[in-house]
Order: C-alpha cells, then sequence, then structure tokens
C-alpha cells in the first residue's frame, strides 16, 4: 500500500515515499536560494544526507551543511550554528534529522536574526513577542525518525550546558512553512532507535490525551495517534523495510507534536531532566517512566483510559491498557525501570527539583508536588 499525501494542517506537508526529490521545489517555495543544511554528527557522513545535498546542489541552492549537534542539543551548539549560518549568508535552513537535529535547525533559523540570549525566548507566558519577528529565517523541515514531530512543532529544546536543565524555547514562526515526510528516509534506523523514537510518539499522544486542559481537537488527534502506534510501531520494529508501517509512525509521530499543544505532563517532566543530566535517549527514557506514570495518574484518569482502552481495541479499560503498555514495552526491549538503564538513585533530590520546574509537569492530571514527585522517581527505579 502506497500512501501519498498532502496535508495543510498545521503546515504543508508533503508525505510519501522518495519525496525528498522534493525538497528543492520545497525550499523556493519559501524563497530560498541559499539554505544551510542542519544535521546531527552521526547523519552528517550517512548516504541519505547525502542524497539530500544532491537534491539541493542540482538546483542550484548549494550543498552547505551543519552538523556539529549533540544528541541534547545546547547553546554552544547553537552559537556555532549561527556562525556557521550567517558565515555562509545563508537565507534559511533545512532542519534534517531526529528531534536534535531538527530542534537546533531551527532555533538557528529563529535566533539568527535576534539580539537577545536565546532563554529570553523560554515557553513562558508572552516571552516570544521579545523575538524580532520579521528576522526569523524560513524553515523547511525534514525528519529522518518517527518520534519527536518536531517538524509540526513551534519550538525547540535546548540544553543549558551551565545547568543542564532542557528549556523549551518557543515562538509561532519557529513552525517549520514546508514539510517533507519520505518513510524511505527512516528504513535504516536500529531497531532501539525505531523504538525509542515510537515510544516518544505514542508518549506525547497519551500525554495530551490524558491533559486535564480543553482542547477536543487535540483530544481526538491523540486517540487516532495512538491507534496508528498501536497497530504499526511494532510492525516498524519488526521490518525495518515495511514502508506502509514507516509511513503511518511517520503521521503518528507528526500527530503526537500537534496533540501536545493540549499539554504533556509527568512522563516528560520526569525524562527531561533524565535526559539531561545523564544523557539518556529521550524516547526511550519515556518509554522507561511510562507505566510508573499511569500508575501515579490513576485516580484522575481510568475513567479516560478505559475509553481510549475501547476505542483502541484493548479489553479490560484502565488495567488492560496498562498491561498493554507493559507488553509493547517488552516487545520492543525497553528497560523495565530506570535502575535497568543504568541510572543511580544518587541525584534523586536534584533530579526531583528540577522536574518540578519543567513546563510539562503543569498538564499532569495528577498535580506535582515535590513529595509525590520524588515518590514518583523513587518507583521509577
Amino acid at each position: 500500500m502506497n500512501i501519498v499525501a498532502n496535508w495543510s494542517y498545521p503546515t504543508a506537508v508533503k508525505l510519501g515515499r522518495g519525496r525528498i526529490k522534493e525538497l528543492a521545489d520545497a525550499c523556493k517555495t519559501l524563497g530560498l536560494t541559499k539554505p544551510l543544511l542542519v544535521t546531527d554528527r552521526g547523519l552528517a557522513s550517512m548516504a541519505i544526507t547525502g542524497h539530500a545535498l544532491d537534491v539541493l546542489e542540482e538546483a542550484g541552492l548549494g550543498r552547505a551543511i551543519f552538523s556539529e549537534v549533540d544528541p541534547n542539543p545546547n547553546e554552544k551548539n547553537l552559537e556555532a550554528g549561527i556562525k556557521a549560518f550567517k558565515d555562509g549568508g545563508h537565507d534559511g535552513v533545512v532542519a534534517f534529522g531526529g528531534g536534535s537535529g531538527l530542534d537546533l535547525g531551527k532555533l538557528i533559523a529563529f535566533m539568527a536574526g535576534q539580539t537577545r540570549p536565546v532563554w529570553d525566548f523560554e515557553d513562558i507566558g508572552d516571552w516570544w513577542t521579545r523575538a524580532d519577528a520579521a528576522k526569523i529565517a524560513p524553515i523547511v523541515a525534514v525528519p529522518t525518525t518517527a518520534g519527536t514531530g518536531s517538524e509540526v512543532g513551534r519550538a525547540g529544546v535546548l540544553t543549558n550546558s551551565e545547568t543542564h536543565v532542557k528549556k523549551i524555547i518557543f515562538h509561532p514562526k519557529l513552525l517549520p512553512g514546508v514539510v517533507i515526510c519520505d518513510p524511505e528516509l527512516t528504513v535504516g534506523m536500529p531497531k532501539a532507535i525505531t523504538a525509542g523514537t515510537g515510544m516518544d510518539a505514542f508518549a506525547h499522544c497519551l500525554e495530551a490525551y490524558c491533559s486535564p486542559f480543553y482542547h477536543p481537537m487535540s483530544g481526538g488527534i491523540a486517540l487516532e495517534g495512538m491507534r496508528l502506534v498501536k497497530e504499526f510501531l511494532p510492525r516498524a520494529f519488526k521490518h525495518g523495510q515495511d514502508i506502509e508501517a514507516r509511513t503511518n509512525m511517520m503521521a503518528a509521530a507528526a500527530m503526537g507534536a500537534v496533540a501536545f499543544q493540549k499539554g504533556l505532563g509527568a512522563i516528560h517532566s520526569l525524562s527531561h531532566p533524565i535526559g539531561a543530566v545523564y544523557n539518556t535517549h529521550h524516547g526511550m527514557t519515556n518509554g522507561v517512566v511510562m507505566p510508573m506514570v499511569l500508575r501515579f495518574n490513576r485516580p484522575a484518569i481510568e475513567d479516560k483510559i478505559a475509553r481510549a482502552a475501547a476505542y483502541l481495541g484493548i479489553e479490560g479499560g484502565f488495567d488492560g491498557f496498562y498491561q498493554y503498555v507493559l507488553s509493547l514495552r517488552a516487545e520492543l526491549g525497553v528497560p523495565e525501570n530506570l535502575t535497568a538503564m543504568g541510572i543511580a538513585q544518587d541525584r534523586i533530590d536534584e533530579l526531583t527539583a528540577m522536574a518540578m520546574e519543567d513546563p510539562s509537569c503543569g498538564g499532569n492530571p495528577v498535580p506535582m508536588t515535590l513529595e509525590n514527585t520524588k515518590a514518583l522517581f523513587l518507583d521509577c527505579f
């Protein structure tokens, strides 16, 4: 089954195998004449990246690449990227890769024309209005994983290299103007990355669905996103060349990021500090803490999860859904807890304090306090 689609929600999305060939046209649509392709170090030398650069070069758009991107990008990566952007005289960014490449590429396009420090644009109140919107460069996003959904997001996550705290930088114009979702770019993902990114997409949908805030459109998208993950993530994990599964997982990832406009919760407020301190894979960390957070939130979400279970064809209400999550984790090789992931308990007070500062905790169905969040962390070990 060959899936091809053009969507205008929440931005222009070109979905389908082989559509990387439309990269130059996407750049020209946004008026780009000299884009900088931003990706991570691991992807920089891979064939899919070389092919993307070929497409740009053959169209007369140059062959510029910046790849000094850490797995959890920080302000030093951003500073180096802005320098490369300015030194090269670039007029836009092709953000290429998983969450790290996409986020940093978007932030380079955002910050290259700003005069204030990036931390002044953290997702707090109306801080985004401090930015000079006219100086934000256009962005084309090309995801090579199916997890973060950053390609359809209006924010980027940046780690402070001194405090190890992850900050969410927000501006409406961080939303890429054109997105190319080509499932052929994801077929080479190792199983562990397929699992981790897939659990990230599922966590986004699950937390958005459970968020207490009122946003029924996002709630509906989250529910269908969970269904796609349930049906297609095991297939993509077992058979990496399954284009139908890869396509649907790219859709699910984008849906998760659209849905979490409704809010995220404790899964993310726990995984963000763990990732910042221990440099763990974000999506895999989400998968590790997911069952514990479900138990923590049960008093507030039991009926809602029962309705989701019915839609997903899972018997047994909340308990059936919980068992499904456990079985999915086992199938994908997700560690049972943080101890199995290699994390020690010696910094639990620090992690708890960081979790309380994370903006995701405000969207958790059960209000988070220092006391119950520390207990939740302990449960995760």
